[in-house]
């Protein structure tokens, strides 16, 4: 059960990870920007999201 629930918490943060790049790169096209600038936006958002769920995971399993 409980590798159930990391493998669930993982895709459900990559998932997450996926569409805030994706609206990034979506906005960053719409405010004129180019493809190249758009996906560099986009790739930082996603390593952004996966660097502050990484941040929280350490800040609980230090709780325990």
């Amino acid at each position: 059960m409980k590798l159930a629930l990391i493998l669930f918490t993982t895709a459900l943060v990559l998932v997450i990870a996926v569409l805030a790049a994706a609206g990034a790169g979506k906005l960053a096209r719409l405010d004129g920007a180019t493809y190249p600038a758009a996906l560099t936006r986009a790739g930082i958002v996603f390593a952004a999201v996966l660097t502050l769920a990484a941040a929280v995971a350490a800040t609980f399993t230090s709780l325990k």
